[in-house]
């Protein structure tokens, strides 16, 4: 009896393992299983292994279920290469990335692009596996014009997701890109955790993070130190979630730049929570453009639980941003911001400036609210605010102290401009 027991238990053990098979309707055994090293790829660091990355992902690409392509440990150079779908007959494909990847540094290999590595027009893509994209960014940086020019030629950005649905990108490092390290282009449902970002303080132009034109964004848990935003929230995104983010070296946590060209999205439904920022040129931001093109709206935004360690300019909204050295406006920015919340904010400023609120003339900020901010000058004084075109409101603890409204007249609106208490 406990014979015949024990065998239906083992019996019961083995079809829970094997005869029903993984949620795709295949058994574990069945999965197919691509290893760039099988289509030519050498882990010298030498060879370029585009073609034969290109043709593992090809034949990944047209199969069928559940699919890996695996890069195993080794050094890998790679000049760009596109990964591109539609899959048809896949129903998920998962790059198992444990080498090393390195970017060409001829600069001539990316005459007709613009991205070193890209994903696109795949849905249900996971990039995981503890691997690193490496853009030997150091070799060009010297030759990138653009931080002074504005008509200069763009570098590569290092990794590139393009019109992706239910993408999972976690456990992966990127160092030293040329341009930006990751953008994320017209994506639906994309979860990033785990990323490790590196470069230089002083590397120009290397975002970690740039989001555009996407919905249903999740960047979590994640450590990014580079020479610009630690995470860009560009034009035409909503429903972007920032969680756990660690940032620094770097210009913090933005929202933008936006209104610098014509017929751009609006950017709704942002939340940023939890996260650090370490010695960074700003904290929280939200930069526009002035003399925008055409309207937009920056709106529907939280802030919360931000911890600030020796950050100049911890909170800002500046609409009149432009990082070159002469910059002509003649009219104020056309990006409405409103419902923006900072909450529970604190730590140390580098700067006695701690919270910088200005708006737009033509379109002041509105529905702006401070619930508990707590900023320490690291210098001998106090802490201020600096305010313009604003209508904000200020609940619990406030330091810096907040500013009392003053209204001026103009010859065709009232322009609210925001003076610290203590200059009343």
């Amino acid at each position: 009896m406990v014979i015949e027991k024990e065998m239906k238990l083992w019996f019961l053990l083995a079809l829970l393992c094997y005869g029903f098979g993984n949620a795709n309707g295949r058994s574990l055994a069945d999965l197919e299983t691509f290893n760039v090293i099988n289509f030519g790829a050498r882990a010298d660091g030498v060879t370029d292994n585009s073609q034969a990355f290109l043709a593992a992902w090809k034949a990944a690409c047209t199969s069928t279920g559940a699919v890996n392509l695996v890069i195993p440990s080794g050094t890998y150079f790679l000049n760009p290469v596109q990964f591109r779908g539609p899959c048809k007959n896949v129903q998920s494909l998962t790059v198992q990335m444990q080498g090393t990847l390195k970017a060409s540094t001829d600069l001539n290999q990316y005459a007709t692009a613009r991205v070193w590595v890209e994903f696109g027009w795949v849905d249900h893509l996971t990039l995981t596996g503890g691997g690193t994209f490496d853009g030997q960014g150091e070799v060009t940086w010297p030759l990138n014009t653009c931080p002074r020019d504005q008509n200069c030629k763009i570098p590569p950005t290092s990794l590139m997701f393009v019109n992706m649905n239910n993408t999972i990108v976690n456990h992966i490092k990127s160092v030293n890109s040329k341009f930006f390290h990751i953008g994320v282009l017209g994506c639906q449902n994309f979860q990033g955790s785990r990323i490790q970002i590196t470069a230089p303080a002083e590397s120009p132009n290397t975002d970690g993070i740039h989001l555009e034109r996407n919905s249903g964004v999740t960047i979590s848990d994640s450590e990014i130190a580079t020479g610009d935003d630690c995470v860009s929230v560009g034009q035409g995104n909503s429903l972007v979630t920032l969680n756990g983010i660690r940032c620094g070296p770097g210009h913090g946590i933005s929202v933008g730049s936006l209104g610098k060209y014509q017929n751009e999205k609006d950017v709704r439904g942002l939340i940023v929570r939890d996260c650090s920022l370490t010695e960074t040129d700003n904290g929280i931001r939200i930069k526009t453009w002035a003399n925008s093109p055409t309207s937009s709206v920056c709106a529907n935004m939280t802030f919360e639980n931000i911890v600030m360690n020796n950050v100049a300019n911890p909170i800002i909204i500046d609409q009149s941003y432009c990082p070159y050295a002469n910059c002509m406006s003649s009219a104020s920015s056309k990006v409405k911001i409103s419902d923006i919340h900072f909450r529970n904010i604190t730590g140390t400023s580098k700067t006695p400036v701690a919270v910088t609120l200005k708006c737009s003339q033509r379109v002041p900020c509105e529905k702006v609210s401070l619930q508990d901010v707590d900023l320490t000058f690291t210098g001998q004084n106090s802490t201020s605010a600096t305010c313009l075109n604003v209508k904000a409101d200020y609940s619990g603890t406030q330091n810096p102290l907040p500013a009392s409204n003053k209204l001026l007249r103009t010859k065709d609106q009232i322009v609210v401009i925001l003076l610290p208490q203590s200059a009343v």
